[in-house]
């Protein structure tokens, strides 16, 4: 089902499918094509409205009758680690990061192959053969770079050295956006996952970019529990960007009356300038 509201961009909806994230709940997303010269600044206008990329789509949950997912992001400046991840970057240290353009390579789907067989062997993800993953990392109208962490001397060295994690990444004007992160489940100790946030932050701050885009947080899924543990994280809910606060006290319910229609939320995104409705 097609919803336009302006000949550029045109956005849609899909149609209702199971939820990923919450058992029993149905979910629906509204989205827009991402390409041609406008493609940088339609992302960055909408990231900071909730929107996530995948490929050449921007995104966001449009739910018939639930509002529980919610664009999650750090301020780099006000951001302190915890205990636990100060030591889980000193367990870290030890890994070297490689930036690199946004190229697929074998070496990258058989470390993605195995978290997935781990981790989300029932995942949307679980059939991915290579072809997908590539079109997944290469198929970017934006800036994205690829960040691979290596670990060994080889590394240490300038040379190859063991993958350990890469994370997928979106370059935005007012931040970093993880778009995919996966990594190696056998070295669970390490806490890799939380690794990949905290080296971010410390990218965006030397870059002296204010935000890390970590995509979404629901409440009540095991699942997204970890990003909440990220200090000065914001949420975005009712249209604005707002402290986290306890997440205890959000609630993940929504009567479908307080959803607004499709249309009227298209109504109200902003648009890059020149865009019109």
């Amino acid at each position: 089902m097609r919803h336009t509201l302006s000949h550029t961009p045109q956005f849609y909806v899909t149609a209702p499918q199971p939820c990923p994230y919450l058992h029993g709940r149905a979910e629906r997303k509204l989205f827009t094509a991402l390409g041609g010269d406008g493609a940088v600044e339609l992302n960055n206008t909408l990231s900071r409205q909730g929107f996530r990329r995948s490929q050449n789509v921007l995104y966001r949950p449009s739910c018939e009758s639930c509002v529980a997912c919610m664009s999650a992001r750090i301020r780099v400046d006000d951001f302190k680690p915890s205990r636990t991840q100060g030591r889980v970057a000193r367990r870290n240290a030890d890994l070297q990061r490689l930036t690199t353009s946004a190229w697929a390579t074998e070496e990258q789907y058989d470390l993605f192959r195995t978290y997935l067989d781990s981790r989300h062997a029932d995942g949307g993800m679980a059939d991915m053969d290579v072809f997908e993953f590539a079109a997944m990392i290469e198929e970017t109208p934006v800036r994205t770079r690829l960040i691979e962490y290596r670990l060994g001397p080889q590394a240490a060295e300038g040379g190859a050295g063991r993958l350990t994690a890469v994370c997928l990444t979106d370059v935005l004007d007012d931040g970093l956006s993880l778009v995919y992160s996966f990594y190696d489940p056998a070295l669970g100790a390490r806490s890799l996952g939380t690794h990949v946030i905290l080296d971010h932050i410390a990218l965006a701050r030397a870059a002296g970019m204010p935000f890390v885009y970590l995509g979404y947080w629901v409440p009540g899924s095991r699942k997204m529990d970890y990003k909440a543990r990220f200090g000065a994280l914001e949420i975005y809910k009712g249209g604005v960007w707002r402290e986290i606060g306890d997440p205890n006290s959000h609630n993940d319910e929504a009567h479908p009356l307080s959803v607004d229609p499709i249309v009227e939320q298209v109504t109200r995104i902003s648009l890059p300038n020149g865009a019109t409705r």
